[in-house]
């Protein structure tokens, strides 16, 4: 998968988050947390270190790097709604890895994700995330539990 990344930009931020995802995965959806969402649309309080991803002109995606570990880095990442679960994780996962260390000298990564979410699990340990320990995080309203991963 050929993805072009690009800073995102507020409108890009406003559509993102405007992303519905079906059930279960709609736990990802932006407006299911405001601070969340807070954090994504407003630009002041958006990281300078999120990326949009672009295929074929349109957008795909959205990566964000942060770089409190650096050189390990922590990656938040998603999709398009009706990008996910067609078989393009894998090369869009590969892609962030690829941009993260080309543009930070990245050496290592971090990422967590909803024990629920075994589909992205599975993505991430075919490209070498490995399973470090399960963490409970306040959001969208509740209690959830999270898995660490590292590469």
């Amino acid at each position: 998968m050929k993805i072009q990344w690009t800073p995102t930009t507020q409108q890009e931020a406003e559509e993102m988050a405007g992303w519905k995802y079906p059930a279960p995965y709609d736990f990802y959806d932006m407006t299911a947390d405001e601070d969340d969402l807070e954090l994504f649309i407003n630009p002041e309080k958006r990281s300078p270190h999120t990326y949009s991803a672009h295929k074929d002109g349109e957008l795909i995606g959205f990566l964000t790097v942060d770089l409190k570990n650096h050189p390990a880095v922590d990656l938040g990442l998603g999709m398009r709604p009706d990008e996910a679960g067609r078989g393009q994780g894998e090369s869009f996962v590969q892609s962030c890895l690829c941009f993260a260390t080309e543009r930070y000298q990245a050496r290592a990564f971090t990422l967590s994700v909803a024990t629920f979410n075994k589909r992205a699990i599975a993505v991430y340990e075919r490209v070498g995330f490995k399973k470090k320990h399960t963490f409970m995080q306040a959001t969208n309203g509740g209690q959830y539990e999270f898995l660490s991963m590292e590469k």
